[in-house]
């Protein structure tokens, strides 16, 4: 089958297609035909090496961790599928990429594509949708009622994560550009600053919760903002020694990554907040419920640009400009 590998971790010349032995299922599998890839900021970083500490990869391995397609074969104990199931997954982390005509899913990761979407709608939510879902309805709890800010509203994460806040019913901060402000109105921000004119810190106080997608300075000002008892979810890092326990990792680990996390939870310890490293796991579960949310138009899918299959060095290098608004998809079949 036709894949898009990487060879060595580096830069997009590590990147090619390949002809590669299509993968068999295991017993609690489903075997998927492809229609479309939904990309994500960490393909790009799959690919540089900086998730080598948090993942493993026999290389050389096929990118992509999202995918909308049809089952062709199941595994004997599989329950949930049978072939010829519209579905969608996130197989982040797991051992078949999605930039491919074929893969491989865990039964507990996959659920039924909503039947309102195409491929390419479905293969823009999963990793996306379970980010938020995990971060803002597992950790951070929100109510009806609570305050959240979610910086860098117009890009992947942020045009989902918006909407399902205001579904959970919480009022939604962000950051955007001017010719951004409409789109993330129109998906539920109540309060929109220009990044370029304005400094969040300065304009928001008595937030319950920040879901972190900007590393760096950005992510320590976000302290500033929040009341006491609240929470910062962060996707960027850094990572701590709690996710590291997680994880299974040896104390030298676990006292690097305290060691990396020092400073900001010495923020959130004085601004009396908690603060937590979010790593997203795939959860067919989750993803069905999500996709109950979009059956009804609750959530909709925002999407950039589609490329085809042959495209996608392409696509994964539009992505990496950060301009995109919404999702980036490659089309498969």
């Amino acid at each position: 089958m036709k894949a898009l590998v990487f060879k060595r971790h580096g830069g997009p010349d590590q990147v090619a297609f390949a002809d590669i032995p299509r993968p068999v299922p295991e017993p609690d599998e489903i075997l998927v035909q492809i229609h479309a890839a939904g990309l994500n900021p960490v393909d790009n970083k799959i690919r540089e090496g900086k998730m080598k500490p948090l993942l493993r990869f026999h290389l050389p391995a096929t990118l992509g961790c999202d995918l909308a397609g049809v089952v062709l074969e199941v595994g004997r104990d599989v329950t949930r599928f049978k072939p010829g199931d519209a579905v969608f997954a996130s197989i982040f982390g797991l051992r078949t990429g999605a930039l491919a005509e074929f893969a491989v899913v865990p039964e507990k990761a996959a659920a039924l594509k909503p039947a309102n979407l195409d491929f390419v709608q479905a293969a823009s939510i999963p990793m996306v949708g379970l980010t938020a879902w995990q971060a803002l309805k597992e950790r951070a709890h929100l109510k009806p009622g609570h305050k959240v800010f979610i910086p860098a509203g117009a890009g992947g994460i942020g045009t989902f994560a918006i909407q399902l806040a205001k579904h959970l019913g919480a009022t939604v901060a962000t950051t955007t550009s001017a010719g951004n402000a409409e789109l993330v109105r129109t998906l539920g921000g109540d309060v929109v600053i220009d990044y370029k004119k304005q400094k969040f810190e300065e304009v928001l106080r008595d937030y319950d919760a920040v879901l972190g997608t900007v590393p760096g300075e950005s992510l320590e000002k976000s302290f500033q903002i929040l009341k006491p008892g609240s929470t910062v979810i962060s996707l960027v890092g850094p990572p701590d020694a709690a996710f590291g326990r997680t994880r299974g990792m040896n104390s030298l680990m676990l006292f690097v990554l305290w060691l990396l996390s020092h400073k900001v939870h010495r923020l959130a310890k004085k601004r009396d907040v908690g603060y937590s490293f979010l790593f997203v796991q795939p959860d067919g579960g989750q993803l069905a419920e999500i996709g109950g949310l979009l059956k009804v138009g609750i959530i909709r899918p925002v999407i950039d640009k589609v490329f085809p299959f042959d495209q996608a060095k392409e696509a994964l290098a539009y992505l990496e400009k950060g301009r995109a608004k919404g999702k980036v998809v490659v089309q498969i079949e």
